[in-house]
């Protein structure tokens, strides 16, 4: 059981997350930590960050959405296919031992320092974009292991989805974002199932934990459309420098 002011802190820490998430990615190289921090089991502490990211991406779909971007139904095709991908990734992550999920998990966080470091760099001019034909299919086939690694862990999978949507399917990065967080929801959905499933969810903590990831995605989903890509691309920087640091002398 948390303390009071435990839940003070996961909801400030939920709406950073929240916010970083939909705008970038990685947040959960912060969450998953904490909830360990804070003495829930790894497999638990990865199940109950689930409940706060379907409210986080069901927040920023709505807030996305209410600002007239949306790329339906290509979105869709890219989730369900995710979707199939992280039930097997949630199976892995449900069987898998708290030492080495942790192992596991430190291995990532340094896999994601590489890709901050040597991305390429993000062009930001008009493109055409490239949602059908083979271009689809090529998407449909990547997002399902997208997924599978969605349903194990999820931590720093939104850089690695927004370099793949912007190159490969040339779309700005707002329409990118507005990708991202419905292919997000409809996978993490089905690896919650799972979680569930497998009592892996601690829904206290992950409720308390959806209140602020749920009002930092509203938050950054209309701000960033407002903003256009100069903003999204900006605070990518600064969050990947930050993130860096944060994960190479911390």
């Amino acid at each position: 059981m948390l303390e009071v002011y435990q839940y003070f802190i996961l909801i400030g820490v939920g709406f950073l997350v929240g916010f970083i998430n939909t705008i970038a990615g990685g947040g959960s190289l912060i969450t998953l930590p904490v909830l360990i921090f804070f003495g829930l089991p790894p497999s638990v502490a990865n199940g109950t960050n689930r409940v706060a990211i379907v409210i986080q991406t069901s927040m920023a779909t709505a807030g996305f959405k209410s600002k007239g971007v949306s790329t339906f139904p290509f979105n869709i095709y890219l989730g369900i296919s995710a979707l199939f991908g992280a039930i097997l990734g949630a199976r892995i992550a449900v069987d898998i031992k708290g030492e080495t999920f942790n192992k596991i998990l430190a291995i990532i966080m340094i896999a994601v320092v590489l890709l901050i470091a040597f991305k390429p760099k993000l062009k930001t001019e008009a493109m055409q974009e490239r949602l059908t034909g083979k271009h689809l299919w090529l998407g449909i086939i990547v997002f399902f292991f997208f997924g599978i690694y969605g349903g194990f862990i999820n931590a720093g999978i939104g850089f690695i989805m927004i370099l793949f949507l912007h190159y490969v399917h040339k779309m700005n990065l707002v329409r990118v974002n507005a990708t991202k967080v419905v292919v997000v929801l409809l996978y993490t959905l089905s690896a919650l199932v799972v979680f569930i499933l497998n009592d892996k969810v601690n829904w206290t903590v992950g409720l308390i934990l959806a209140i602020g990831n749920g009002l930092g995605a509203w938050v950054a989903s209309r701000f960033s459309v407002k903003k256009g890509d100069g903003f999204i691309k900006t605070f990518m920087i600064i969050m990947i420098a930050a993130m860096a640091i944060k994960l190479w002398f911390f």
